[in-house]
């Protein structure tokens, strides 16, 4: 085969491979409401895989997995990462529900087979074109340690109990309408009583 052919051929591949793509990723248009087909999915994986340095890879967890750490682990979950995936980590929430690529489920092997310093490092700086954001500031801070508490918490998920999962519930955001609730719940308790505004002497 001549060079020129050669040359030819290989790019009518590249071009019916990058096609394939387009077409996998564009099903159904720009639409949040897609499910991510098997190419997409397996490019993404691979994509996210080559992404993170190999360095964060080998890197080892510095926190112990205690009791206390875990809980501390479990409640800033709670109020920080389950809007979107979930006090159980399934991602059916409805904000998780409605990004696209949808949360994993970090209870999976796809999340659980990943190393502990491939976790630390999403949570630290995100995955770019997902709703997965950056939370962490850059070079050695405190927060640093709150995200290798959170890699303790994610292997922990698979096994979430009951009464793990209704304690977190008590510290998931509520919106101000919940938080207004709440504030006259505790005022009654209390023994609050609601003072009525003086009528104004200007009538319009």
């Amino acid at each position: 085969m001549k060079r020129g052919t050669l040359f030819l051929v290989i790019g009518l591949a590249v071009l019916g491979v990058a096609a394939a793509v387009a077409a996998s990723i564009l099903h159904n248009g720009l639409s949040s409401r897609a499910t991510p087909s098997k190419l997409e999915a397996v490019i993404a994986r691979n994509s996210h895989y080559l992404a993170i340095p190999s360095s964060a890879r080998s890197a080892q967890n510095p926190v112990l997995a205690s009791a206390e750490e875990l809980r501390d682990a479990r409640l800033h979950f709670a109020d920080h990462c389950a809007i979107c995936h979930g006090n159980d980590g399934s991602g059916q929430t409805t904000i998780g529900e409605g990004l696209y690529p949808p949360p994993p489920d970090l209870r999976k092997p796809d999340t659980q087979n990943l190393s502990d310093g491939e976790i630390f490092w999403v949570i630290e700086n995100g995955v770019r074109f997902t709703g997965m954001p950056a939370f962490g500031k850059g070079g050695q801070h405190g927060g640093e340690l709150d995200s290798w508490k959170l890699v303790h918490f994610i292997r922990h998920l698979p096994h979430l109990t009951t009464e793990e999962r209704l304690e977190m519930e008590r510290y998931n955001p509520t919106g101000p309408e919940d938080r207004a609730e709440e504030q006259r719940e505790n005022e009654f308790l209390n023994g609050a009583t609601t003072k009525e505004k003086p009528e104004s002497d200007n009538h319009h």
